[in-house]
């Protein structure tokens, strides 16, 4: 297992900075956000230190992302909020802001002003099946 001293989430994992625990297994923790943007707002984090979700290992990917659904019932059966969002970023263009992958848990009210959402917008069909065949191609 993988961790870096001067990461924020890796001192939360070791239990060196306090935090508001909401699930605890050998592979994830999950805690309350305490910048929150909706009442019931939690991360995810993998025990694994990577940077984001392209250096962090996929079983730990996996772990983190099951444990986002643990936490994201709870908090559904708790707050219940009109909808949830799972988040995740990856690099500064993202707003990422803290460098150890994690999902953020965010429930939902109708017209919250949160900015997540856009507006649907019919796209080149053309341009969308070329862009298609060039991902595809790069599918490992």
């Amino acid at each position: 297992m993988r961790e870096d001293p001067d990461c924020v989430f890796c001192k939360i994992v070791k239990g060196e900075i306090p935090c508001f625990k909401l699930f605890e297994d050998d592979r994830t923790v999950a805690f309350m956000d305490v910048n929150p943007v909706a009442p019931g707002h939690a991360l995810v984090v993998p025990k694994h230190h990577g940077e984001d979700l392209f250096t962090t290992p996929p079983e730990w990917v996996a772990a983190t992302v099951i444990t986002a659904q643990r936490i994201a019932k709870a908090v559904q059966k708790t707050v219940e909020p009109d909808g949830l969002n799972l988040a995740q970023a990856n690099g500064p263009g993202a707003k990422q802001s803290v460098f150890h992958l994690h999902m953020h848990v965010i429930p939902r009210s109708m017209d919250d002003g949160l900015t997540l959402n856009w507006e649907l917008a019919p796209g080149d069909m053309d341009a969308i099946g070329k862009l298609a065949e060039r991902i595809k191609a790069n599918v490992e």
